[in-house]
């Protein structure tokens, strides 16, 4: 039988006519090689007058397709946060008291049916593991967000301040250049917010100078009985929660925006800032907004520091004008920020060592040998 030279349609009319004078159907099945049923399937639909063509197989009504007028608010939230998925489209128009609204996925599949979702955007998403904080306050995360340029051909330098617990953006500080603003922004974060117990940044000049003493913001935060945090360095995972919130930023803002000057850009990021905190709600903490997690620290703050007193327990050397301080014939360099405080030197309990102590913090650590440094973490006595 020459199957090849004819259509699936003409072999199944050929079928038909033939069982018409055919009396063994099983038979002239086996000759035309389909089974029983899908022979009686067609000679059915030939009896009603239907095609014999293949039937879609997608049904003619979807039970719960989402209504034109429900799909285009989803498109219409979709294009003024252009960086929100599914997930978050879905509880802000919840919280905004809107009903029968469908899942998340089916949300992702409208934004990615009308274009709204690109391959970059979709790959992004990573799985990772988490650590949080107990409490808000415990520990905020702070860096600069990449520069990017405004339209009157400036460099701008967003510093960024986040809580780590609620992820509850502290401060967005738009600045022309990096050098002598950290402080100055903390100040303002500190009075409005009250101070935290740590700060968790990266090893850029701005925070850490590893190798080459402590920075003026370091001891600016021991001063206040502040612990300074220095991620690993070239390990940005430490810092994920900000680099997650200046990824965020990036794609729901600076993306979509030319900025006509660092004033445009400021009012636009502060706009933005208000709407990361207080409406757009965040996986991590349950899909609610960081406004409604984070709680003010009790801790105020005061410019003026008291002068710290040693207990007199151990040894306690002033720091000289060049930055070093002598002990047990070692002279040991602790950088001009240090100059006229005094360190306290106590040995370790635990090993042939000995511990270099700024108030209430162990700033370094010192072979009890040769004097060799052994490592500079800072953390508390």
């Amino acid at each position: 039988m020459p199957w090849e030279s004819k259509t699936v349609e003409e072999i199944r009319k050929e079928f038909i006519e033939a069982a018409k004078t055919e009396t063994n159907i099983s038979l002239l099945c086996r000759e035309y090689g389909i089974s029983r049923p899908t022979g009686y399937k067609w000679l059915k639909r030939s009896q009603n007058g239907e095609s014999l063509s293949d039937k879609s197989k997608t049904p003619n009504n979807i039970a719960n397709k989402t209504p034109a007028v429900t799909e285009e608010m989803i498109l219409q939230l979709r294009r003024e946060n252009p960086g929100w998925g599914g997930k978050t489209i879905r509880k802000v128009l919840e919280n905004r008291g809107e009903t029968d609204l469908p899942c998340a996925k089916t949300i992702g599949n409208i934004l990615s049916r009308n274009n709204c979702i690109s391959k970059e955007e979709s790959l992004k998403h990573k799985a990772f593991i988490r650590f949080e904080k107990e409490e808000c306050n415990e520990m905020w995360q702070t860096d600069f967000k990449g520069e990017f340029k405004t339209a009157d051909n400036k460099y701008c330098y967003p510093l960024t301040i986040l809580d780590d617990k609620s992820r509850f953006s502290i401060r967005i500080q738009p600045e022309l250049q990096t050098a002598n603003v950290v402080i100055p922004a903390f100040k303002e974060a500190f009075y409005e917010y009250g101070m935290p117990k740590s700060i968790l940044s990266d090893n850029g000049v701005h925070f850490s100078k590893m190798k080459r003493g402590y920075t003026q913001y370091e001891k600016w935060l021991m001063n206040h009985d502040i612990l300074p945090i220095h991620g690993r360095i070239k390990h940005p995972q430490t810092q994920g929660k900000i680099e997650r919130f200046h990824r965020t930023m990036k794609y729901e803002l600076l993306v979509h925006n030319n900025f006509a000057d660092i004033n445009e850009a400021n009012k636009k990021i502060q706009e933005w800032r208000i709407k990361y905190n207080e409406i757009r709600p965040h996986e991590a903490i349950g899909m609610r907004c960081p406004a409604d997690v984070y709680q003010r620290s009790s801790r105020e703050y005061v410019d003026k520091v008291d002068k710290y007193e040693y207990d007199g327990q151990y040894r306690v050397i002033k720091i000289n004008s060049w930055g070093y301080a002598r002990f047990n014939n070692w002279q040991k360099y602790f950088s001009e920020t240090m100059i006229d405080e005094y360190i306290e030197f106590r040995p370790n309990p635990l090993g042939n060592s000995f511990y270099a102590c700024y108030r209430n913090f162990i700033i370094a650590e010192f072979s009890a040998v040769d004097g060799e440094f052994i490592n500079r973490t800072i953390r508390r006595l």
